[in-house]
């Protein structure tokens, strides 16, 4: 058995044959006027996890680079902003992360979290220049470490690559060291909203901790999405 899951895409159009995991929480869209449907959409929890971010980031390192607010201030704003998005992140996903058998990559996560806002902080407070004239690099390094133990633990090619990207950022960031803030707001927000708009690729179906007719569910949901379509019961 090979690692990777080489029968799915890196990366494809969300489909809609969703498991029991991604179905709590589910968030429809659906806009049309007239005949015309506009968007019509869904995002599971982890979506909205990666979106959520994915505009906290970009509201964050665009102010950094662009807006002349004191850094202290900057500090307790986004500090308290990013605590409530990592406990927001726990809520959303622990119950896909225990059917998963990956709550590790939660705890894994807000550890990450927690560690890069003490240390931004820290830095911040006594003025520690080697880390504050780095922070954009510091985040995209720390985002990196992430994308790349969820891209092991869930066997998935895309966040690995994900987490590449991230890497290639922070050695383009200390290169471009005025135009850091920008360059990791882009790509950290840029990642995420990918990564919450696409069906992204994980590992086969595992043996899930839940009620019988839950499994049958995910079975036939997985059958589906295998022919493209309805299956035969």
């Amino acid at each position: 058995m090979t690692f990777f899951n080489f029968s799915e895409p890196v990366l494809r159009r969300k489909q809609h044959e969703l498991d029991v995991q991604d179905q709590r929480g589910l968030l429809k869209i659906h806009w049309q006027i007239g005949r015309r449907v506009l968007i019509s959409t869904m995002f599971t929890r982890i979506d909205q996890v990666f979106w959520g971010w994915g505009l906290l980031c970009a509201l964050i390192f665009a102010t950094a680079q662009f807006v002349p607010i004191d850094w202290n201030v900057q500090a307790v704003g986004w500090t308290v902003l990013s605590l409530a998005a990592t406990a927001w992140m726990g809520v959303c996903t622990w119950f896909w992360a225990k059917v998963e058998r990956a709550t590790s990559l939660v705890l894994g996560w807000g550890g990450l979290m927690l560690f890069g806002l003490v240390l931004t902080d820290f830095s911040i407070a006594v003025g520690w220049a080697e880390v504050m004239v780095h922070l954009g690099v510091l985040w995209l390094v720390l985002s990196a470490v992430g994308y790349g133990m969820s891209g092991f633990a869930l066997r998935s090619r895309a966040l690995l690559m994900v987490g590449a990207v991230h890497l290639a950022a922070a050695a383009a960031a200390l290169l471009l060291i005025d135009w850091q803030f920008l360059i990791a707001g882009g790509v950290l927000s840029g990642c995420l909203a990918l990564l919450g708009s696409t069906q992204w690729d994980m590992r086969l179906p595992i043996d899930y901790n839940l009620p019988q007719e839950a499994l049958a569910l995910n079975r036939l949901q997985h059958e589906r999405r295998l022919t493209g379509g309805p299956a035969s019961r």
